[in-house]
């Protein structure tokens, strides 16, 4: 059976892991991202932040234009500590978050967002309330190519095929181990009226044979 592990770079280095392999955290079990702001307390390096910093870290909307968060934090449950993914964004950057496949695949490795583990519906705001395409979260397959500067991204909501995106750049089930890359940023609505903390759950799903 094939493996999944998925590695986020928290360098400053745009470089493939198999270059620069300490540039790299792997994600465990308990460790989360958070998208923020940013603030004395919310910033790389520190321990990870109650509620009451995240939200005084929160992102400030804009009344009259869409806001892209600043920051982008892996939150490691086995440190207690907050690395930056300094990468992600809507930057040129390619080698941002890793999925590391150690064998071949029956179908397309895909990234998906749901609103909870039960992956059956996209009703969150954050997930636009229903409307795939009104969704926060974009993200674009860097296996092969830079993203471009500026890049819009796919918004992922669900797992239709223009809300959710292939991550072996639309060649197909991988036929031997691999990495595949993607970036991934968070655009919110401008005057949007009810922010909030929304919990989503971002998963890549594949088939083995």
């Amino acid at each position: 059976m094939t493996n999944l592990l998925l590695r986020i770079n928290k360098s400053a280095v745009d470089s493939p892991y198999v270059s620069a392999p300490g540039n790299y955290v792997t994600l465990d079990v308990g460790d989360n991202l958070i998208f923020s702001g940013g603030s004395s307390t919310v910033a790389d390096g520190l321990i990870i932040p109650d509620l009451n910093e995240l939200n005084k870290a929160a992102t400030l909307l804009s009344p009259s234009s869409a806001t892209i968060v600043a920051h982008y934090f892996l939150a490691d449950s086995s440190t207690g500590f907050l690395d930056e993914i300094h990468l992600a964004g809507n930057a040129d950057k390619r080698y941002v978050f890793c999925a590391s496949f150690d064998g071949p695949t029956a179908s397309e490795p895909q990234l998906e967002a749901w609103d909870d583990i039960g992956l059956i519906s996209y009703v969150l705001g954050c997930l636009g309330s229903g409307v795939p395409a009104n969704s926060w979260y974009r993200a674009k397959c860097t296996t092969d190519a830079t993203p471009g500067p500026a890049w819009l991204g796919t918004p992922l909501a669900g797992a239709g095929a223009g809300n959710s995106v292939l991550l072996n750049a639309s060649n197909g089930a991988l036929t031997v181990a691999k990495d595949l890359y993607f970036n991934f940023h968070v655009k919110i609505p401008a005057a949007y009226s009810t922010p909030g903390q929304y919990l989503p759950v971002l998963l890549i799903t594949f088939t083995t044979n």
